[in-house]
């Protein structure tokens, strides 16, 4: 009975991926994209810095290298799909606005502390604020992408 199809309350393969999608169809396919982006950039330059500068700045760097890691975890999460995912997707984001939001704010208050920038470093000023504005919109759009909880 291998070729039984699911019954009405499960999903079927194709179900499964058409939910995957959602979170990347339309703006949202602008989002995964912009993560992407700051993804491959967090992660080459915390990369660099900490293989080549770790001594000159390890507060900064590892700093670098934990956004780089909300990045990718995020970028997987929306790529993903499913409310699991969107789920856990918007927690990252909740965390990537406080270590926006913290980062910026020490760096401003305390620059002494950052002899080199981080990605998050005056609310990603380095990054033209889109470390700031990406987890807002990523918010919003992950609220606005819940499924029906209708039975």
């Amino acid at each position: 009975m291998a070729d039984t199809p699911p019954a009405t309350g499960e999903r079927s393969g194709a179900g499964r991926s058409r939910q995957g999608r959602r979170l990347v169809a339309g703006p949202g396919l602008l989002l995964v994209t912009v993560y992407a982006i700051i993804t491959i950039g967090a992660v080459s330059r915390s990369l660099y810095q900490l293989t080549t500068r770790f001594g000159q700045a390890p507060l900064a760097y590892t700093l670098s290298a934990l956004a780089a890691v909300v990045y990718v975890f995020i970028t997987a999460a929306l790529v993903r799909g499913g409310e699991n995912a969107r789920r856990l997707a918007f927690g990252a984001c909740v965390a990537e606005l406080a270590g926006v939001l913290g980062v910026g704010t020490w760096t401003v208050l305390g620059p002494s502390a950052f002899p080199d920038s981080t990605v998050w470093s005056e609310y990603g000023m380095g990054y033209l604020f889109i470390p700031v504005v990406l987890p807002v919109t990523g918010l919003f759009w992950l609220r606005g992408s819940r499924q029906d909880r209708r039975p």
